[in-house]
């Protein structure tokens, strides 16, 4: 009975992991993938047990869904990933969407930032899933850190959130430290990652055509480990813009 119960829980844990990963209710779901909404229901509820045939097959499907749809959004955001000429991993995003500088422009950042909630990335140097909670727009765009950045430094941030995605892929030399603040008991239970990461924005000329060079920052990844054993992003911290670009 017992292994029985724990088999069910894994199942409704998964269903419900998939269903987020696709972005979709119930109702949804139901309807892109042509399961009853009653059996979802009942799936997630724990009140039938899923054939593990269905549950593999469905959770193929929407992961290839979810990695086309990915790319799609990686075209639309015109954003890759390069190698500089020491051989280290930046994230190029080679539009500027924002402006960052009124407290308008950020509400725009954050609203954009509520695209990437419900998905979780990976780390590829670990392969280490990193998930987006609700949380992560508003403290991106609305810490007191942001707000006391200088004009240079704030609009890098505000397009940074075009490479969230990539920036967790490209993310490296983590460190912990362990959580101390009573507010964080349950959200970061099990304390802070650290992550380095770097990015590139496009400088253009006069007339805002040609791309004449590329700006290049290093930042902070900052993660949180909290009750429920996942890993969140919180926030992206210590930005610095390079004296030297290896892309110019």
């Amino acid at each position: 009975m017992e292994e029985t119960k724990t088999e069910l829980e894994r199942q409704q844990e998964t269903l419900c992991s998939l269903r987020k990963m696709a972005g979709m209710n119930r109702k949804e779901f139901s309807e892109e993938y042509g399961i009853p909404y009653r059996t979802i229901e009942d799936w997630e509820h724990g009140k039938r047990k899923m054939p593990e045939y269905v549950l593999r097959l469905l959770a193929y499907k929407v992961r290839i869904d979810a990695l086309q749809k990915e790319n799609k959004k990686k075209e639309a955001r015109n954003v890759q990933i390069i190698t500089d000429t020491e051989g280290r991993k930046i994230v190029l995003i080679n539009d500027i969407r924002f402006k960052g500088k009124k407290r308008e422009e950020w509400k725009e950042v954050e609203k954009y930032l509520t695209e990437y909630v419900g998905n979780y990335y990976e780390i590829e140097e670990s392969a280490e899933k990193i998930y987006i909670d609700t949380d992560f727009p508003d403290e991106y765009a609305n810490s007191e850190s942001r707000i006391a950045l200088k004009k240079l430094v704030s609009k890098a941030k505000a397009n940074a959130s075009q490479g969230i995605p990539e920036l967790i892929e490209i993310a490296t030399n983590e460190v912990y430290s362990p959580n101390e603040k009573k507010k964080h008991s349950k959200d970061a239970k099990f304390g802070w990652y650290r992550y380095y990461i770097r990015f590139a924005l496009p400088v253009y000329d006069d007339k805002c055509e040609q791309v004449i060079r590329y700006n290049i920052f290093s930042a902070r990844m900052l993660v949180r480990h909290a009750e429920d054993g996942k890993k969140y992003l919180y926030d992206i911290l210590a930005l610095k813009k390079e004296t030297s670009s290896p892309l110019e």
